[in-house]
């Protein structure tokens, strides 16, 4: 009996011989109820409808769960505002003239005399009384061999015909053509083309062309260009003494209503701006901070501007630049800092923000930017501006040998000059080019910061002094600075400057993780529970028999045909007939057995064979061969006794 149920009974679970009787096993024992009336309901079109509806639901768990992860790597963003006493930032304020032209002159005497004659030339622009042009040849003998190499040149209609400034002459040029101003529209007077050609010194023919509408623009540029070959020759020690001292720069000072003088101000030197001088820089351990907001609370400055003494060719606007940063932070004057203007009263009221965003796998910033692959130059702490800069510089010394002016040295290198770095104009116009364009990687590699600090500035701008308090402020300035100033001030030398905060509420911005790991399981539990009925118990079973079941039924079944072909090969060669044995009996569904429910132990014995492949009965007795015999061979004594009676 129990032999003719495994027959006859379908075989469950990973038992099954093939993975069509797995699935229907598994839909008739799952608890998920759409999976079970595929396989019981009757009719086909109500097996379709089922069939549909199944496929619906796992469609909308499958969308709704890759939203749920999706969810999960979000940041919600909270805002927090505390009123409390502040720490007062570093504030870095510097000349827009780096240094003192009347100190300079030496140095800038060749440049000085190409741009002069450039004006001249071009514009009819002339100093002093002299108004007769040189010879050429006179000009040229004090000129140096590098200025001749990279003269001004005028484009004629927008060809490459130009006529050089010294010579007079025009020429024919080649070279790939780069416009560097904003805007390419002119009036249409080609006389407003000018430029300059920048060329590999290894390559004659390897030449670029850099041309301006604005002659300003391109006189500007050209003689920075000069101007930094020059700079980059002078020693540190010398050009600290050529700017602007402390004393020179800073008249009068006040802070939280207490005076103060230079000794709260540290200074360090930048390349393009000079002496800059930080105000709470920190260096001494102590930051200043203040418990009240209001401009009287604040740092008040009156500057010295000293318009007289501008380099004319380097800046064109007057007064001083200020940037407004963190003790750690590097202050980049160049990139975001204000100016301020003369004869006036600037006040600068701030707001201060904190701000903390979430790291991999919500974002992609860095926390102190160990994991960016850029030597930070600025020993700072990690910012993106820095990580951009740092890029350009390696760039810089790997592409042309030596480093860019404007930019911290890296180790063992040193600033390029037309004496020893010849090429480096033409090499850093190019690497720039694809700096801006990002074609240098360094936009891919440089990250945000995931902390930073931020200070919103409101700027405001009064007359300062005012026209009836002018005379009698002016000479009390000049009697107080009387031992430095050896001249009357006037009000377009000055500069007042006053930074505070407006309020005393800091504002604290963090991203905070939209979901938890329990609130994801939640959503995926809700999920399965309302599209298939289904819990953490059910997944387990798809795993299961999806998974495991399947495998080990595709394993069995090819171990099955590996086996039958050894034993196959194995009678070949050996020449014997199949054995009946070999035979491999497969399952089989029966056709009995159509009802949700099993079938019973009594139902069992009553179901049909399959038609196709009956199994084998046991043959009828043959009657004639039917005869009593004795179980044993030999029979016992007490048997005999009884025989015999």
């Amino acid at each position: 009996i129990t032999a003719r149920i495994k027959r006859t009974l379908p075989v469950k679970g990973p038992q099954a011989p093939t993975l069509s009787e797995l699935m229907r096993w598994y839909c008739l024992n799952t608890n998920t109820h759409g999976c079970r009336r595929i396989v019981v309901s009757r009719g086909r079109l109500r097996r379709f409808i089922w069939i549909l509806l199944t496929l619906s639901a796992v469609g909308l768990i499958l969308w709704q769960c890759a939203e749920l992860l999706m969810n999960y790597y979000s940041a919600s963003v909270s805002v927090t505002v505390q009123f409390q006493k502040l720490p007062f930032p570093a504030v870095t304020i510097c000349n827009i003239n780096p240094y003192k032209y009347s100190s300079m002159k030496d140095y800038l005497s060749e440049l000085d005399k190409e741009t002069k004659k450039a004006l001249e030339t071009f514009y009819g622009f002339s100093e002093g009384k002299s108004k007769v042009r040189r010879s050429v040849d006179e000009w040229n003998s004090t000129g140096s061999d590098f200025f001749k190499q990279i003269p001004l040149l005028k484009f004629e209609d927008f060809s490459k015909t130009v006529t050089d400034f010294r010579s007079g002459q025009k020429r024919k040029i080649e070279g790939s053509v780069f416009h560097k101003d904003s805007s390419i529209v002119n009036s249409g007077d080609s006389n407003d083309i000018i430029g300059f050609q920048l060329c590999d010194a290894n390559n004659s023919s390897e030449c670029a062309l850099y041309t301006f509408s604005s002659g300003v623009n391109a006189i500007q540029e050209w003689y920075k260009l000069h101007y930094m070959n020059i700079m980059a020759q002078i020693p540190l020690e010398t050009k600290e003494k050529l700017s602007y001292s402390a004393d020179d720069l800073l008249l009068t000072c006040f802070f939280d209503g207490l005076s103060c003088d230079k000794r709260h101000f540290t200074r360090f030197h930048h390349p393009l701006h000079g002496n800059c001088y930080t105000f709470n820089s920190g260096e001494n351990g102590t930051i200043l901070s203040t418990s009240t907001g209001g401009s009287e609370y604040g740092l008040q400055v009156v500057l010295y501007i000293d318009e007289a003494d501008y380099n004319p060719f380097l800046v064109t606007s007057t007064g001083a630049k200020i940037i407004v940063h963190d003790q750690n932070e590097y202050p980049f004057i160049e990139d975001i800092g204000t100016e301020i203007e003369t004869a006036a009263a600037t006040s600068i009221g701030m707001h201060f923000t904190r701000s903390r965003k979430l790291s991999k796998p919500y974002s992609d910033c860095t926390e102190t930017g160990a994991d960016i692959p850029v030597e930070n130059l600025y020993n700072k702490s990690y910012s993106l501006q820095i990580c951009l800069h740092s890029c350009f510089q390696k760039a810089m010394v790997d592409s042309c040998g030596c480093a860019q002016y404007a930019q911290p040295l890296p180790a063992g290198a040193e600033y390029c000059n037309y004496k020893k770095n010849p090429n480096w104009m033409y090499c850093y116009y190019r690497l720039h080019e694809k700096f801006v364009k990002e074609q240098l990687g360094c936009q891919q590699i440089c990250k945000d910061a995931c902390s930073f600090k931020e200070w919103a500035l409101t700027t405001s701008i009064a007359q300062w002094p005012s026209t009836v308090s002018e005379d009698w402020m002016l000479r009390v300035l000049s009697w107080d600075k009387g031992q430095k100033i050896n001249k009357k001030l006037n009000k377009t030398d000055l500069a007042n400057l006053m930074v505070f905060y407006k309020d005393l509420n800091e504002r604290f911005i963090s991203e905070n993780p939209a979901n938890t790991l329990v609130i994801l399981l939640s959503n995926f539990g809700g999920q399965l529970g309302l599209w298939m009925s289904c819990s953490v118990v059910c997944v387990i079973e798809i795993v299961e028999v999806f998974f495991i079941d399947s495998l080990s039924i595709v394993m069995r079944r090819q171990w099955q045909k590996a086996k039958k072909w050894w034993n196959d090969r194995k009678r070949d060669q050996s020449g014997k007939p199949p054995q009946a044995g070999d035979l491999e009996r497969q399952g089989h569904d029966n056709p009995v057995c159509i009802d949700e429910d099993l079938p019973t132990f009594n139902t069992a014995l009553r179901l049909p064979l399959p038609q196709d492949n009956p199994l084998p009965r046991t043959p009828p007795p043959n009657y004639s061969t039917l005869r009593l015999e004795t179980a044993f061979t030999e029979q016992l004594p007490d048997t005999l006794e009884v025989g015999q009676h």
